[in-house]
């Protein structure tokens, strides 16, 4: 059975909301970041997101022309 991108977010979502109401909200904010930042390297390391587009954009280059 392969996962679809609504049981991902559903799953997403209730890992946040048990983090936020067992822990707190400071450890929610960071699971949240982390979770961010994993998903950031996850698309680097499958290809789908370029990183010196990325780069490019944050220095306020244009990717295409």
């Amino acid at each position: 059975m392969t996962a679809s991108a609504t049981r991902t977010g559903i799953l997403i979502g209730a890992v946040l909301a048990l983090t936020w109401v067992v822990i707190g909200f400071w450890a929610f904010f960071f699971v949240a970041v982390a979770m961010a930042i994993g998903a950031i390297i996850g698309r680097v390391l499958d290809g789908k997101l370029d990183v010196s587009a990325l780069v490019g954009a944050f220095r306020g280059k244009r990717s295409s022309s």
